[in-house]
C-alpha cells in the first residue's frame, strides 16, 4: 500500500492536527511502524472500530502498510461491532477500552481465515446496520482511487482537510487517503459542522477543504456558512446522495464569490469511493448532472426495457472497482469476481458529455440520506415472524406485512430502530395477503400504492393517528394505547397536536390529551386530501405548510367552523398584544400575567399526569430545560451584542440579584418567574409525601399553594423586588390559580376560583383599572370556558403564534426597538416572524440532540 508505507517521505510536514496537538508525517510514520510491528508479519484480519481520532487512523495505516486486511466498522455502534465480530471472527479487534485507552485485542496469533493476497479492506454496503454483506477492496483499489481523487481535486501538500465525515464511511475514508497520498494535512476532529468549536479548529488549522453529504449542507445553512470568513478555504466537495440542483447552484455561486470551488461527486462503496465528478466551472449551469468519469474510469449505458435509446443502466469500469462481495468468512479467500460495476442507477449522457441520473434500477434506497437495503429489512421482519415486502417511495419506506392492523405500530418501531429512520419515514400497512404479480413475484408498485396515506386512512384511521403522534412527538414507541400525556407531550407541542387532531377527528374532545388513540378511534373522521396528497407526491413534512397555505387561500376554508382551546387563544392573542404594547401601537397591558395563569393550567394538564413520581420529575426537568436553555442562549447573545442587559439576565438571575430598575433589566421577568416556579415545584414533587398528596387532593393542593402565594401577593414577608408586580414571589399565586383551574371540575370549585380572582387581582396594578379588568377577564375565561369558536385560517394562525409565544417574547426585545419609531406595524410583524423562526430552530435542535 504505497501511500501508507511512504508517509515518512514527507518529513516534518504536518500530517495531523488534533485537539491534543499536531503530528508530523515523520512522527506519524514512526507510530504506524510501531503498530505494524505489533500486528506482526503474518497477515491477520483486523476489525477496526473507526473513529476520527489518531489511534484509529494509526492502526488503519499500520494494517494497510503491513498487508493486514482491515474490516472497518463504525466505532460508535456496539451492535455493529458485536454482529460483525460474530460473523467474521476477526484475528485482531482494535477499539477503545472503556476507560478511553486504545486496545489491540489479539485473538489469534495467526489468521483463522484464508485471506486472498489482494484483499486490503472490507466495508459495509449499508451504513451502520451490521449487515454481514461486505465490499471487498484491494490495495490497488485504494491506491488508484486516492490518486484519481487527488488528481481532479488538485490536492497538494499545502492542503488541509477536515474530517467532517466518519472514517468508516467510504467517502470520509477517501478524504483521508487522498490527502495523505499528497502529503497534505488532516484536521482530525469528531465535531459536527454545527458546532461552533469545529469552526474555531478549522480556522486555526488554516483549513482548505470541507466534505459533506446532503445533510451536511442543511447544517451549513443553519450555521450561516455563507457569512463565515474562511480565508484559506479552497474547495468544498459533496457526495453521499443527490443534492438538490438549486442547492448545487447556490453553493457554486457562493463559492465563486468567496474564492472556493464546489465539486459535486458521484460514487458507491463498490467503487472504493468515487466514479464521477462535476467540473466546478459547470456546477452553476449544470447542477442536475453527476459530471464525467474520474481519471482512469469510464461509463457505459446498458439498455433497460421500458427506457429509450438514450438512457440505460450506468455501468462503471476502472481500477477502483471492488474485487466483489463477501457474505461470510469463506469469501475472504476469493480474488476478483467482478470486472465492472453495475451501479443500479438509470442514467443518460447529455449532448455536452455530462452524465445525469434519471432513476434507480436496484432495490437499494436512499431515504433521508441513509442507504437502506429493503431485502435486509424483509429478512429482519421474517426473523420476528413477519412476512413483508418493502419498497421505497420518495423519502419514505413503504412496507406491507401479513397480519392485522394492531401489529403495524410494532413493525414500524422494529424498522425505525434498526435502520435509524424517524417513525414518520416508515409507512406500514398490514394485509391479509401480500401483493404479487401474475408471475408470483412481489408487486412493489402495489406496496407503494397500498401504503400511501389515503389508503392507510381508509383502511385504519387509528393507524393514521399513530403516525401523527409519532411525527409530532418524535417517538418510535407509539401504540394505540398511547396518549398525548403518556408520551411526554407538553405545552410546547400540544398546540400543533390539537390543531392536527381536530383536522383528523372533526372535533376535539376536552380531554383528548388523556385519551388513548384507541379511545379516539371511534371519533376519527376521514380527512379530505388534495390529489397530490392522495398520490403521495407531497412529502409528509411539507404537508403542514401546504395545508396552511391552502387554508388561507381557499375561499371555502373561511367558512369552516372550528374550535380552539381557550389557552391557545390566550397565548396567541396575548403575545400579539404584549409585543404591540411594547411597540406602542396600542396600550393593552396585563396579558403577561394572564399567561402565567395559562402556564399553571398547562403545568397541571401535561406535567402532573398519572406517570410515576420518577417519570414526573424527568418530564419536569425536561420542561425546565426547554424553557431555560433557549432563553439563556438568546439572552447571552443580547448581553454580548448590546448594552441593555447584564450577565445576570443571561443566567436568569436578575430578579434575585436585583440589578436595578431599568426597563430592559426586567425584560425577562416572565421567563425567570416561570423557571423559578418549575424548579421549586420539581423539588416539592420529588418528596414522596407531597407527590402522594397532590395525586389524592388534585384540586386542594393547588388551592393551598394559591393561598400560600397570597402571602407573597401582598408582600407580607417583604420579599418583593423593586417592581412588585414583576416579582416571582408576588405573582406565583396566578400560576397556582391556573393550576387549580385545570383541576376544577365542578361549578362550586370554579366559583371559588372566580371569587378569589375578583378579590385578589385589584390592587396589583396601581391606578390601572383596564389592566386589572383584562387580567380578571382572561383568567375568568380560562376557568369557565374550555374552548372558543374559530375559523380554519384563524386557527392555523393562532396555532403558530401560540406555539411560538415564548420565543416571540424572548426575541422581540432585540427586534422592535430598531423599527418602532418609523415603522411600528413592521416592527410588530418582524418581531412575530423572527420569534416563529427561533421557535423552529429550537424545535429542530431539540429533536436532534434529544435532551430538550
Amino acid at each position: 500500500m504505497p501511500f501508507a508505507r511512504e508517509l515518512a517521505a514527507y518529513g516534518d510536514r504536518i500530517a495531523l492536527i488534533t485537539p491534543e496537538g499536531q503530528l508530523s508525517y515523520r512522527e506519524l510514520a514512526e507510530r504506524v511502524a510501531l503498530t505494524a510491528e505489533r500486528l506482526g508479519p503474518v497477515r491477520r484480519l483486523v476489525l477496526l472500530a473507526g473513529a476520527n481520532r489518531t489511534d484509529a487512523l494509526v492502526t488503519h495505516l499500520a494494517a494497510l502498510s503491513a498487508g493486514h486486511p482491515v474490516l472497518l466498522v463504525p466505532g460508535d455502534s456496539e451492535s455493529t461491532i458485536r454482529s460483525l465480530t460474530e460473523a467474521y471472527a476477526p484475528d485482531v479487534v482494535a477499539r477503545p477500552h472503556t476507560d478511553g485507552t486504545w486496545t489491540l485485542d489479539e485473538r489469534h496469533p495467526t489468521s483463522a481465515h484464508t485471506l486472498h493476497p489482494d484483499l486490503a479492506l472490507l466495508l459495509s454496503t449499508s451504513g451502520s446496520t451490521g449487515s454481514p454483506k461486505l465490499v471487498r477492496l484491494s490495495h490497488d483499489n485504494l491506491q488508484a482511487n486516492a490518486e484519481s481523487i487527488a488528481a481532479y481535486l488538485g490536492i497538494d501538500d499545502t492542503d488541509r482537510a477536515a474530517t467532517t465525515l466518519p472514517m468508516h464511511y467510504c467517502y470520509g475514508l477517501s478524504v483521508i487517503h487522498s490527502h495523505l497520498l499528497r502529503g497534505a494535512g488532516l484536521v482530525l476532529t469528531e465535531r459536527s459542522v454545527s458546532d461552533a468549536a469545529f469552526w474555531d479548529e478549522f480556522r486555526a488549522a488554516r483549513g482548505t477543504s470541507l466534505a459533506g453529504v446532503p445533510y451536511t449542507f442543511d447544517l451549513l445553512d443553519r450555521v450561516e456558512f455563507a457569512r463565515m470568513h474562511l480565508p484559506h478555504l479552497r474547495c468544498v466537495t459533496q457526495a453521499g446522495g443527490r443534492l438538490a440542483p438549486e442547492l448545487v447552484a447556490r453553493y457554486a455561486e457562493l463559492g465563486r464569490r468567496s474564492g472556493w470551488q464546489l465539486f459535486v461527486m458521484y460514487g458507491q462503496t463498490e467503487a472504493t469511493a468515487r466514479m464521477a465528478y462535476l467540473p466546478p466551472q459547470l456546477a452553476a449551469e449544470r447542477p442536475e448532472a453527476i459530471g464525467v468519469p474520474i481519471p482512469g474510469g469510464s461509463f457505459r449505458l446498458d439498455p433497460v426495457d421500458g427506457h429509450g435509446p438514450g438512457a440505460g443502466e450506468l455501468v462503471y469500469s476502472g481500477p477502483n472497482v471492488m474485487l466483489g462481495y463477501a457474505e461470510s468468512p469463506a469469501d475472504l479467500s476469493l480474488g476478483r469476481t467482478v470486472e465492472e460495476l453495475r451501479t443500479g442507477d438509470l442514467a443518460r449522457r447529455a449532448s455536452d458529455g455530462l452524465y445525469e441520473i434519471i432513476g434507480r434500477r436496484s432495490r437499494f434506497l436512499k431515504i433521508l440520506g441513509l442507504r437502506i437495503d429493503p431485502q435486509r429489512i424483509e429478512a429482519l421482519l421474517e426473523a420476528h415472524g413477519v412476512a413483508a415486502y418493502c419498497a421505497g417511495d420518495g423519502e419514505t419506506l413503504a412496507v406491507t406485512a401479513l397480519g392485522d392492523a394492531s401489529a403495524q405500530g410494532r413493525i414500524r418501531r422494529l424498522i425505525a430502530q434498526d435502520c435509524g429512520l424517524p417513525p414518520h419515514a416508515v409507512r406500514v400497512r398490514a394485509l391479509a395477503e401480500l401483493p404479487r404479480l401474475a408471475s408470483g413475484k412481489p408487486d412493489y408498485e402495489a406496496v407503494r400504492q397500498l401504503t400511501r396515506p389515503a389508503a392507510e386512512a381508509a383502511s385504519d384511521p387509528a393507524e393514521d393517528l399513530v403516525c401523527l403522534y409519532a411525527e409530532i412527538l418524535d417517538r418510535v414507541d407509539v401504540t394505540e394505547d398511547s396518549s398525548f400525556v403518556s408520551l411526554g407531550g407538553d405545552s410546547l407541542s400540544y398546540v400543533e397536536m390539537s390543531l392536527r387532531l381536530e383536522e383528523s377527528l372533526g372535533h376535539l374532545p376536552a380531554d383528548w390529551h388523556t385519551r388513548t388513540i384507541r379511545e379516539l378511534r371511534p371519533l376519527t373522521a376521514p380527512v379530505a386530501r388534495t390529489p397530490d396528497e392522495r398520490d403521495g407526491s407531497v412529502p409528509r413534512r411539507d404537508r403542514g405548510i401546504r395545508s396552511a397555505l391552502r387554508t388561507w387561500t381557499s375561499p371555502d376554508s373561511w367558512g369552516t367552523r372550528r374550535t380552539l382551546e381557550t389557552g391557545v387563544v390566550l397565548r396567541a392573542a396575548g403575545i400579539v398584544l404584549i409585543v404591540g404594547s411594547h411597540v406602542r401601537i396600542f396600550d393593552i397591558k396585563g396579558f403577561a400575567h394572564i399567561l402565567l395563569g395559562v402556564a399553571g393550567y398547562n403545568f397541571a394538564r401535561f406535567l402532573l399526569t398519572d406517570a410515576t413520581r420518577r417519570e414526573r420529575i424527568r418530564r419536569l426537568g425536561r420542561s425546565i430545560a426547554r424553557i431555560a436553555v433557549p432563553s439563556m442562549v438568546w439572552i447571552t447573545g443580547a448581553v454580548l451584542l448590546t448594552d441593555f442587559y447584564d450577565p445576570a439576565n443571561a443566567l436568569l438571575l436578575n430578579t434575585l440579584l436585583d440589578q436595578g430598575n431599568d426597563r430592559f433589566d426586567w425584560a425577562y421577568w416572565f421567563v425567570e418567574a416561570l423557571v423559578y416556579f418549575l424548579i421549586a415545584l420539581t423539588l416539592l414533587m420529588a418528596v414522596p409525601l407531597l407527590d402522594r398528596l397532590e395525586r389524592r387532593y388534585a384540586f386542594g393542593v393547588p388551592l393551598a399553594l394559591m393561598a400560600i402565594g397570597l402571602v407573597g401577593r401582598y408582600d407580607l414577608l417583604g420579599l418583593a423586588s423593586v417592581r412588585p408586580q414583576l416579582s416571582p414571589s408576588v405573582v406565583f399565586w396566578l400560576f397556582a390559580l391556573g393550576w387549580a383551574a385545570a383541576r376544577a371540575d365542578t361549578v362550586r370549585q370554579r366559583a371559588l376560583l372566580t371569587a378569589a380572582l375578583l378579590l385578589t387581582v385589584p390592587g396589583l396594578f396601581e391606578d390601572q383599572p383596564l389592566r386589572t379588568a383584562l387580567v380578571i377577564a382572561g383568567l375568568g375565561l380560562l376557568i369557565w370556558v374550555p374552548t372558543l369558536p374559530s375559523l380554519g385560517p384563524l386557527s392555523t394562525l393562532a396555532g403558530v403564534l401560540a406555539s411560538s409565544s415564548l420565543y416571540i417574547y424572548l426575541t422581540h426585545y432585540q427586534v422592535y426597538p430598531y423599527l418602532q419609531e418609523d415603522f411600528p406595524i413592521t416592527a410588530l410583524l418582524a418581531s412575530l416572524v423572527i420569534g416563529v423562526g427561533y421557535a423552529t430552530v429550537v424545535t429542530r435542535t431539540a429533536r436532534t440532540i434529544r435532551w430538550l
